[in-house]
């Protein structure tokens, strides 16, 4: 990712104005057991606590880095009920990476935090019927089945 990724001037954008990044060695002590990196390149999305929100391992091209960050930005505001917070990440991923593979799984999690948010079940069940129309072979419209009977 040295040679194609981290050097796009996109990603070098969005990385400063987002994140606090830090690269290390796969085998750096205490890191890479404390994170359990097995593989190069592994990138964790951690809270300000340094609790682990999202991860990804291997190679991610500009195009997915970017969605993969957002998504890993709003897991992180989502699994410390900041359901708006999480909520702009998700509409910034769905807006300008659709075709990501970050997508679907940010679909589904719009879905879950406007539930959450509300308490209405509607958004569950309107995640499901765009999971399925926009991305019928991904795992994500598998999870969202249940919802379709809402």
């Amino acid at each position: 990712m040295g040679a194609v990724t981290y050097p796009n001037q996109e990603v070098i954008s969005f990385i400063s104005e987002n994140m606090i990044p830090l690269q290390v060695l796969f085998d750096a002590q205490p890191l890479s057991t404390g994170f359990n990196v097995k593989w190069t390149p592994t990138l964790v999305t951690l809270d300000t606590d340094g609790k682990e929100h999202h991860r990804t391992v291997g190679f991610l091209a500009p195009e997915e880095l970017i969605p993969s960050l957002l998504l890993g930005m709003a897991k992180s505001y989502f699994e410390t009920d900041r359901f708006n917070e999480a909520l702009v990440n998700l509409e910034r991923l769905l807006g300008k990476y659709p075709k990501s593979g970050s997508a679907a799984e940010a679909l589904y999690l719009r879905g879950v935090c406007r539930y959450k948010s509300t308490n209405d079940p509607k958004p569950l069940k309107e995640a499901y019927e765009q999971l399925a129309v926009d991305y019928p072979s991904s795992e994500w419209v598998k999870r969202a089945y249940p919802y379709r009977l809402l």
